[in-house]
């Protein structure tokens, strides 16, 4: 049995109720609106958001109906911004499959991640817990500033470390924090736990995203999706990031240019020489194990926050979800 579903075994009712509540949660009257959302509904991913949730409250004083409409919540409000940031990106796939945007229109992805948005308004009511609403609400605020902070980075491709990983820390880090956050808040945690469970998933969203920024310069084909996806929209990270500053001027400068002719789809190149030529340099510069090292500090960052924590099937299946995010393959 694979590692994830390992950790979904162990909590199999609450996901399933939770499953039952998104699917409810995402349909509408509107013949168009509910394509739409039914279709949105489809792309699951790994639902490692729901399960860090689910896998706070049980570390805590264990799974409650708050838990579950938390986690709904929460993935929602991450589905929602994925919808608008396809079509502020003009991104043409999500998860292998067409885009909201491009399977309808610009306007209808926007209304139906409005339409979600409003959804989110309603389950957080439901719960009836201010920490909770405050949560969630933090979240929706740095996932927005996030997006425009990238936005305004990726007026040049060539940030800094620095700007990466404040990037980092406004969009993944922060969500996958909320999502341990409220699910401690959902089960009563206490201060100590609820703090210890949002650096985790701080921590774990740093690894997470290094990891998939590694996972674009693969070559393997259980990725399941097409890699150098970053450079193609714009985007240069810790991998290439740090190669550039390895390498001698001259190479660096011919790698910068073959990477902004990508972005801006120049005809004037060979697409796929120039992607095999940048993944080249940033393998013989050592981009890759610098991200991999720099995930090993994060993981030993999360693992210390979980310290407070007695030994546990909850705590076990955090640490197996950290080990999971490091190693997978897609």
């Amino acid at each position: 049995m694979d590692t994830l579903r390992q950790i979904r075994t162990e909590i199999e009712d609450a996901l399933r109720a939770y499953d039952r509540k998104f699917t409810e949660s995402l349909s509408a009257e509107q013949a168009l609106l509910n394509d739409v959302l039914r279709y949105i509904a489809a792309k699951r991913g790994k639902q490692l958001r729901p399960i860090l949730v689910i896998e706070a409250a049980k570390l805590c004083n264990g799974i409650t109906d708050k838990t579950i409409s938390t986690a709904v919540a929460l993935e929602l409000l991450h589905t929602a911004s994925l919808v608008h940031d396809d079509v502020v990106d003009c991104s043409p796939t999500r998860r292998g499959a067409e885009a909201v945007h491009v399977r309808w229109s610009n306007k209808v992805a926007v209304l139906a991640g409005d339409y979600m948005l409003a959804k989110v308004i309603g389950l957080v009511a439901e719960v009836r817990n201010t920490k909770i609403l405050s949560i969630i609400s933090e979240l929706g605020r740095a996932l927005s500033s996030g997006e425009i902070l990238q936005l305004h980075a990726n007026s040049s491709m060539w940030i800094d470390e620095q700007q990466y990983m404040r990037i980092i820390e406004q969009k993944t880090a922060r969500l996958f924090a909320a999502c341990c956050e409220a699910g401690a808040e959902s089960s009563a945690g206490t201060q100590r736990q609820t703090s210890a469970l949002r650096e985790f998933g701080r921590q774990l969203g740093i690894c997470f995203q290094l990891k998939d920024d590694v996972l674009d310069y693969s070559d393997s084909d259980d990725l399941g999706k097409p890699t150098m996806n970053d450079i193609r929209d714009g985007k240069a990270t810790l991998p290439l990031l740090i190669s550039l500053q390895r390498a001698p001027e001259s190479e660096a400068q011919e790698i910068r240019r073959l990477a902004e002719a990508l972005a801006g789809q120049a005809a004037a190149i060979d697409a796929h020489e120039a992607e095999q030529d940048i993944k080249a340099f940033v393998l013989r510069f050592d981009g890759i194990g610098y991200a991999y090292k720099k995930m090993q500090e994060h993981k030993r960052l999360a693992e210390e926050a979980l310290s407070v924590f007695p030994d546990c099937d909850a705590r076990r299946s955090l640490l197996l979800l950290l080990d999971y995010t490091i190693n997978r393959v897609h």
